[in-house]
This record gives C-alpha cells, structure tokens and sequence, in this order.
C-alpha cells in the first residue's frame, strides 16, 4: 500500500505594489508623518559637519574649511570641562537614582485606591506640576527659598539664601523635577496596571494573599517590562539634563555644581556665536547617549528579555 502526499499550497501572495495600489489611501496617511520625519528630523543633519568646520555664514558650510577635531579638542582642553562633565552626569544619575521609581511607587499606590473620586482626585492633583512651565517653576522655587520670608526659611527658622549655597543646588533640582514629573510618569504605568486580568487578583485573595503580596507577586512582574523600557529610554539621556531649569537657577555662587555641559553649548554656541563648538558638544552629548541606549539595551535584552531596539 503506497500512500502519497498532497504538497501543500500557499495562498498566491500579492506582490508589494499590489498591495500598495490596493491600500493607497493608508500609504498616503503613512506618507504624511515620514515626510514630516524626513525634513525636520534627518534634514537638518546635514548641518553636523559644521561640527568639523571652521564655519563662515558668508561662505556657507560646504565652502568653510575644513578643520577635522579642531572644535572637539578644544572642547575637551577647557579649563571647566571636567567639572561640567561631571556635573553633568551627577545630576543626570541622580534624577535617575531619585526620580525613576517615585512613578512606580505612585502609580503601585493608586492601583490600590476603591474610591474611584478620591483616586481621580489625586491623580489630577500629582499631575498638575507637569503643565507649569520651567519658567514658573524656577519663579516659584526662588520665592520658596528666599532668606527673606521664603517657605523653606520660615519652617526651619533660618535664613539661608539656599540658590547661592553649591551643595544645595542639585538637591534642588533632583527634587522639583521629582515634584513636577512624578505625577505624570505615572500614566503608563497606571495604563499597564489597568490591564492585568482581574482574576489573578481574586485568585490570590481566595488562596489568602495579602495586599503587599498581590502587589509583589502580581502587580510588579506585570510592570517590570515596561520598567524596563522606560529605564533604557532614561538612560540614554543620561548626558541631556534640562538647560532652563539649570540655566535659571545658576548663580555666581552656585555655579560649582551648576555649570554642566548644555549651558556651556548656550554661552559659546548661541551667546558667542561659536556654532562649530556648539555643534561639537552637541554631537559629543548624542554620540554619548546612543552608547549608552545600546549598552543598556543589549544588557536589558541578555538579562532581562526586554529590548527596545
């Protein structure tokens, strides 16, 4: 008895412009944001190379000479590169160190709240500092820390100018970014939280788990995917602190702690009109960042099993 087998056939596939010509409609919409992308997000790369120019308006960047790492290396002889450096990276890490988990910690709080108006209440309270601007913000620290007849001096009992203090200064800044986006990094996660199936939670209250329980056990593997992500997406701007709120709060007397590296892109860039150093340290920020998105990333995706790219 011989038996044969019937080779299965695959559905005829259209080719890609058929497709194309049978979803135009969809291209086009798709059209709109590439394009968008193109021009105001990989045009202006073009102007890089200014980075490696001795740069004349008059001559235009491909008619400037050429000077290779001349900008780059006297960004790295300045006298204050180090100390801009790593104030830089200190305020960075401790944003990081301080203000990644409050939203997980919030967002774990909230998910617990039954009562519906008061859960709503405090969501709109922790999100309203993130419609205030940096401006408002900066406004609203200096009349809090004013010697005279400040918030802070008038609950201590002191009278310390603290903005002009140098150890007080990134205290300051790690903790009113905290207290501005606190509340609105909780969105994503609260949206994931509210995506976990109601039935693990009623399973664990039959077997006689407790709240901190479910929430170990439940409630933080649920998240740890999206912590992740939004850990690798923080850690790739780790060389990309705030300019306003740094440039706003700096003093003569603060600058010890102040000065990091986007304020010194503003004064020789922007203030002395030094674009080929601008453009240097501005290139030296993104060719840092996009190291680090790939190490964390690649260290994500081996121990964690979440990748970004």
């Amino acid at each position: 008895m011989t038996s044969t087998v019937t080779p299965t056939r695959h559905p005829h596939r259209k080719s890609l412009g058929r497709r194309m010509a049978d979803n135009w409609q969809l291209y086009v919409l798709l059209l709109i944001p590439v394009v968008i992308t193109i021009v105001y997000k990989y045009g202006p790369m073009y102007g890089i190379q200014i980075a490696f120019r001795n740069y004349n308006p008059g001559l235009g960047i491909t008619g400037s000479p050429w000077v290779g790492w001349k900008w780059f290396e006297r960004f790295f002889r300045a006298p204050t590169f180090d100390r801009m450096l790593w104030n830089t990276v200190k305020l960075s890490l401790y944003s990081l160190l301080w203000g990644f988990p409050v939203p997980i910690i919030l967002s774990l709080a909230l998910n617990q709240l039954r009562f519906k108006r008061l859960k709503r209440t405090v969501q709109t309270v922790i999100y309203a500092p993130h419609f205030i601007s940096t401006m408002v913000i900066c406004g609203m620290l200096r009349i809090f820390l004013s010697p005279s007849g400040g918030l802070i001096n008038l609950i201590a009992g002191t009278k310390v100018d603290f903005l002009t203090e140098s150890a007080a200064f990134r205290t300051i800044y790690v903790a009113s970014g905290i207290w501005q986006e606190a509340g609105w990094g909780t969105i994503i996660y609260l949206a994931t939280l509210s995506s976990i199936d109601t039935a693990l939670y009623e399973a664990a209250k039959v077997d006689g788990a407790s709240v901190f329980q479910r929430i170990l056990h439940i409630d933080i593997p649920c998240l740890l995917p999206m912590i992740i992500l939004q850990l690798i997406m923080s850690a790739s701007g780790l060389m990309s602190v705030g300019f306003e709120k740094a440039y706003l709060l700096q003093t003569d007397l603060n600058r010890a702690t102040s000065d990091i590296i986007a304020i010194y892109v503003y004064e020789q860039g922007i203030v002395s009109a030094k674009y080929e150093l601008g453009t240097a340290v501005g290139l030296f920020n993104t060719a840092i960042n996009i190291a680090l998105l790939v190490i964390v990333n690649f260290v994500a995706k081996k121990y964690g099993e979440v990748s970004f790219v």
